[in-house]
């Protein structure tokens, strides 16, 4: 097909065609909408709760501004949670008796979009998009968006989010009042190990009638997160993808660290996971911390209920531990926008309304709501991020507000990581998320039955945290990480 190269656009390449369909809208002079009769696009999305009335409320400012006045209009739906979305989306494509047709636009994980961009169902947003407005983006978001084989662009960097560290500070300073415990203990993963086994011993030493009752004191969500990051400081890329072709990188040294400062502090009941989000287990008083995702701010409880009764805490933002000598890399993540492959006028549509809802302004304001941080280099910014606070009046919760100002202030210092996508991307990520975590937790439960009977822990934990028993998980993980890349 021949090309054609628009003036001023640093080697953006644009199919003749669509220059002529679109009435030269890439260079500027025409777009291929008509007011009178607006381009109706469907957006597909997970967000719920108050995530969904701030993005509803954009939607509807684009409706009555921009959209009116290009000839746009949108309308979104919530599709549950991200498990529904993806399944949605997959019975849309398949052409599954009852799914609904496949939406203009929808949230999309790297993984997911990867897979869709495969069937060739994605429109190549790199048509709609100059070098310059490119260049406007946080590079490593634009780089996880750009899964095509020939490099161009499929996802849209909408939102992002990285991990924090959460702590119930009432709680806290008691805990370290009386064990002499401090928050810099907790800036390696190695400190955070070693604060959680006095924790334990402390509140078990609360109860002397009542022997082996210690609590956990920290949980993480996204135990993917653990071991992709994780082995990142340790100066390990787990998956090493070219071309769409991963190598699996997964030496024993390494994976011996993240085994004994994980696995084995949940096996001893130094660590925790009960309910569906470690936010939970620190509303139950089962935790005193954990390491989640940015957006998880909003849900940190004000208060912790037990059986006896329940008070109010206050909360601790930091950022998330990272190995002893390792590199200070954070995880990126958050889905992005896709654009299903249709025609000109709906794609470019499409492209207009993601442009104009990623404007600085309109971002920071869906971020201040949401705790996902903003995807323009000059919306990274605490000093523009209270300007639009300001400006427009924002009501912005307290947690929501320090996550927000912690990780802008830091990210320069941090090197944020997503791996690349490849095939059977997420059936690999959910060995990550799923094998060492089972086996710790059916672990936990024999050890804690066990103490339960009056076996000393250190006894009861013994079989279960040698180097033969992490012998045999890392065989079997061996294993299971090639099955699933594999497949």
């Amino acid at each position: 097909m021949r090309r054609f190269r628009c003036a001023g656009k640093r080697g953006i390449l644009i199919p003749l065609t669509a220059v002529l369909t679109l009435g030269l809208a890439g260079c500027g002079s025409k777009t291929p909408l008509d007011p009178k009769n607006p381009v109706s696009l469907t957006v597909w999305h997970y967000y719920n709760g108050s995530q969904q009335v701030a993005f509803d409320a954009l939607v509807e400012t684009f409706n009555d501004t921009v959209g009116r006045e290009k000839g746009i209009y949108v309308e979104s739906y919530s599709q549950g949670s991200v498990a529904d979305l993806e399944a949605a989306v997959r019975d849309a494509i398949s052409g599954k008796v009852g799914a609904d047709i496949m939406p203009d636009v929808f949230s999309s994980y790297a993984d997911t979009a990867y897979e869709v961009e495969q069937a060739g169902a994605l429109a190549n947003l790199s048509d709609y998009l100059s070098q310059e407005e490119l260049d406007r983006y946080v590079d490593s978001y634009i780089e996880e968006g750009s899964i095509a084989a020939d490099g161009t662009l499929r996802i849209f960097p909408v939102a992002k989010s990285t991990e924090v560290m959460m702590i119930n500070k009432t709680d806290w300073d008691v805990f370290a009042a009386a064990t002499e415990v401090s928050l810099e203990d907790l800036e390696t993963i190695e400190g955070v190990v070693a604060t959680a086994q006095v924790y334990y011993e402390w509140t078990d030493s609360l109860t002397p009638d009542v022997p082996g009752d210690g609590k956990a004191f920290y949980g993480r969500d996204a135990m993917a997160n653990y071991f992709i990051i994780g082995m990142q400081q340790l100066g390990v890329e787990i998956f090493h993808v070219e071309n769409g072709e991963v190598t699996l990188n997964i030496p024993q040294e390494e994976l011996f660290r993240l085994w004994e400062n994980y696995y084995v502090p949940l096996v001893k009941g130094y660590f925790g996971a009960y309910g569906s989000f470690r936010s939970d287990d620190v509303k139950t008083g089962d935790l005193l911390a954990y390491t989640g995702s940015t957006t998880s701010a909003m849900y940190f409880p004000g208060q912790v209920e037990l059986d006896s009764g329940s008070h109010a805490i206050d909360y601790i933002v930091k950022m998330p531990p990272v190995f002893q000598g390792g590199q200070n890399y954070a995880v990126q993540q958050g889905a992005g926008m896709v654009v299903s492959k249709s025609d000109q006028q709906h794609e470019y549509a499409a492209v207009e309304f993601l442009k104009w809802f990623t404007q600085a302004e309109n971002n920071l304001q869906f971020g201040c709501v949401s705790g996902y941080l903003p995807v323009l280099k000059e919306a990274n910014s605490v000093q523009k991020l209270d300007q639009v606070i300001a400006d427009r009046g924002l009501e912005v919760s307290p947690k929501t507000y320090e996550c927000l100002t912690i990780m802008l202030d830091s990210i320069a210092d941090l090197t944020l990581y997503t791996n690349k996508s490849f095939k059977n991307g997420i059936e690999a990520r959910k060995v990550l998320e799923y094998n060492l975590a089972d086996l710790a937790a059916e672990n936990r439960a024999v050890v804690e039955a066990a103490v339960k009977q009056g076996v000393e822990l250190e006894e009861a934990a013994a079989p279960y945290v040698s180097q033969e028993a992490f012998t045999a998980w890392y065989t079997d993980f061996v294993q299971a990480m090639n099955t699933a890349v594999n497949k």
